[in-house]
């Protein structure tokens, strides 16, 4: 079920982070988030640990452990806290009730479900054997191979939590037994326990027999140090008298239970009597489904109910195994097998064949209850219930309630089981659309940075920002920044001579080359206008390096034309480049298609030298070459120039930057 790799996902997400899980899943092939009550098949998991290996590093056996004690802390916080703690007063019946659990999830799982036979939950089994050194034998029964570590991981973790008793677990054997339990993999842990605290610090849950002895002992000298001093007062009272007082057996038994706040502290022992009070009649019909079989399954005795849906239990004498298969354990149906799960649920079903023409088309029963073995009689106790989880499924074997035993707890579970399934449907209903809205929140996330980029190539990211806030622009005054212009020489002549699309990829290419430049010499492009170029530096952002930057932009401009083809003569492009350095004023202009504009002389003058440049080459006002000739630039002079609108002008013509080489003009490693 997903909860297992909900789990597995939010070990890693805590322990290594968010990258490390997408990284992880994209590896293992997986999805990025799983429904609880979703069945997902078992490579999933096994792909999610294998690959964790190796992008941790680290050997399986060590990862299914940290996920077995992670699993734990897990299924606390996921509302099963309480629901563990109760299994057992000590780690053995903890580990005793582990398939009684399973067993219960099961249902719960199924019932919220429509499940198929392979969907059904298979869980582990265990199988636990107290040793005279106070060490247990944990059998491990699973159809899952290689996922025995995380068994130490999870009990360890229950130990140290609800004991307060720190264990070790080695493997000591290990076999394949799916002959004889179903199960493919049987591992057997030798467990050994070491407590961490004194008595008194113990668990409310956890008991301890010398804690018991040494109370009994305080009590007893408590007890005694009392009659002494009784009796040396009697003596004191009574004169001479010496004879000593003695403490009836009644009197200590009462100072016990008096002292231990009305709890008998001793050892409880049953009373029996000496005949049994309840005739057959009434003890058949008030445990309607219970079975009495002998070491060779025949049947003895049955309840009522039972023999109603399977009559040929009234013959007394026919073998059990004749109409019953175990379901769980998966044992074999021997009296020697049911002895060794003794104190597992056994699960019981029908067999379809023997069944009554009337049950054919029904499903078959499942029982589930409890084996008691009567030593005296040689015979084995089932003491059982109808296994079922619904109305619908009651109604589908065409039960009724009455046909259960009114002590039966089965009755309240089928009945209160409707309402949680209708709490668990609604519960998987808001998962799943949970799960929807995180997907469309994430595609939704992706397309606004799509839009963002969008926004950002046509106007400066804080001036987007105001707009998408739906505030006012104001325009700002920027006392000194760096434009450039630059257009294609003879391009009037180009497009005259070719066909639109060839146009349209020439320039595309030519500004693909100039639109990366931009980012490498972090210089803000202004617009494109048919084959014209325009760009500045200091501006939205100011930056004393202005020049510096659309000077290197300028030369990586020459350099990029040079690998875009004239489509008329075949050979490279020439572009004309114009610098000017001066003050400008920016806005944002128009609402539909809104533009950030630069107004002032220095565009014009900057477009001047562009369009009074030369082919190939880089032309500087005199306010941008003050800007340069001191920062490793190489420049020549031109002189003056009568430059349209302005008179004569005196200007300059960038080469070369003297420190950079051209990978690093480029922007290339």
């Amino acid at each position: 079920y997903g909860f297992i790799n909900t789990c597995l996902k939010s070990l890693v997400v805590e322990k290594y982070g968010e990258e490390t899980w997408e990284k992880l899943r994209l590896q293992a092939g997986v999805q990025d988030s799983f429904l609880t009550f979703e069945v997902y098949k078992d490579e999933i998991t096994m792909q999610l640990v294998d690959k964790a290996c190796k992008i941790l590093g680290v050997p399986a056996d060590i990862v299914l452990r940290e996920f077995g004690k992670y699993f734990f802390e897990f299924c606390k916080r996921s509302g099963y806290d309480h629901m563990l703690r109760t299994l057992g007063g000590n780690l053995y019946e903890f580990i005793e009730n582990l398939d009684a659990l399973h067993s219960y999830l099961s249902l719960s799982y199924q019932a919220s479900l429509i499940v198929t036979a392979e969907q059904e939950m298979n869980a582990p089994s265990f199988r636990v054997e107290k040793n005279e050194d106070g060490s247990m034998h944990l059998h491990y029964y699973s159809d899952r191979r290689g996922l025995c570590h995380i068994v130490p991981g999870i009990i360890g973790a229950a130990a140290l939590d609800f004991f307060n008793i720190e264990i070790s677990m080695k493997i000591v054997n290990q076999t394949e037994e799916e002959e004889r339990t179903g199960k493919k993999e049987h591992i057997v842990f030798l467990v050994t326990q070491n407590p961490l605290f004194p008595c008194k610090e113990r668990n409310e849950f956890s008991s301890s027999s010398q804690c018991l002895a040494d109370s009994e002992k305080q009590i007893e000298n408590q007890l005694n140090k009392e009659d002494l001093e009784k009796a040396k007062n009697a003596n004191g009272d009574r004169g001479n008298s010496v004879c000593p007082v003695k403490k009836s057996h009644w009197k200590t038994l009462r100072g016990i239970i008096t002292l231990g706040k009305g709890k008998l502290l001793r050892g409880f022992d049953p009373v029996y009597p000496k005949s049994l009070w309840i005739d057959t009649k009434t003890f058949c019909n008030g445990l309607p489904f219970h079975m009495v079989f002998d070491k060779e399954l025949k049947v003895k005795q049955a309840g009522v109910s039972i023999q109603k849906i399977v009559p040929g239990l009234q013959t007394m004498g026919i073998c059990l195994d004749q109409y019953f298969r175990i379901v769980h354990p998966e044992v074999p149906f021997t009296i020697s097998s049911i002895q060794k799960f003794i104190n597992s649920q056994f699960v019981f079903q029908t067999r379809r064949e023997m069944m009554p023409e009337s049950w054919k088309e029904r499903p078959m029963l499942e029982l589930r209850g409890q084996m008691m073995w009567m030593e005296p009689l040689q015979c084995m106790l089932y003491l059982c219930s109808p296994l079922l989880r619904t109305l619908h499924e009651l109604e589908e074997r065409q039960m009724h309630i009455a046909d259960i035993a009114p002590h039966d707890v089965t009755r309240d579970l089928i009945l209160l089981n409707q309402q949680r399934l209708a709490e668990m449907e609604l519960s998987s209903q808001l998962e799943r659309k949970k799960e929807e809205l995180r997907i469309l929140s994430k595609h939704l996330e992706e397309e606004k940075k799509k839009t963002e980029a969008l926004l950002y190539a046509m106007l400066p990211q804080h001036v987007a920002n105001q707009l998408k806030e739906g505030k006012r622009v104001e325009a700002g005054e920027f006392k000194e920044c760096t434009i450039l212009f630059s257009d294609v020489v003879t391009f009037t002549n180009i497009c005259a001579q070719c066909e639109p699309i060839q146009i349209v990829l020439m320039l595309n290419s030519m500004y693909l080359r100039f639109d990366r430049l931009t980012t490498v010499h972090d210089v803000y492009k202004v617009e494109t206008i048919g084959d014209a170029y325009m760009v500045v530096g200091g501006v939205p952002v100011p930056v004393p390096t202005h020049a510096e930057r659309v000077a290197n932009f300028a030369l990586g401009m020459i350099m990029a034309a040079k690998g875009v083809q004239n489509p008329v003569s075949g050979n490279p492009i020439q572009i004309r480049v114009g610098i000017h350095t001066g003050p400008v004023l920016a806005g944002v202009v128009g609402e539909k298609m809104p533009r950030y504009c630069l107004f002032g002389d220095t565009v014009n003058i900057a477009s001047r030298m562009e369009s009074h440049g030369v082919p190939s080459k880089i032309h500087l006002s005199s306010s941008a070459y003050q800007c340069l000739k001191y920062k490793n630039f190489e420049i020549t002079e031109r002189g003056e120039i009568e430059v349209k609108g302005k008179g004569k002008m005196h200007t300059y013509f960038l080469i070369r930057n003297k420190s950079a080489t051209e990978n690093e003009i480029m922007g290339r490693p």
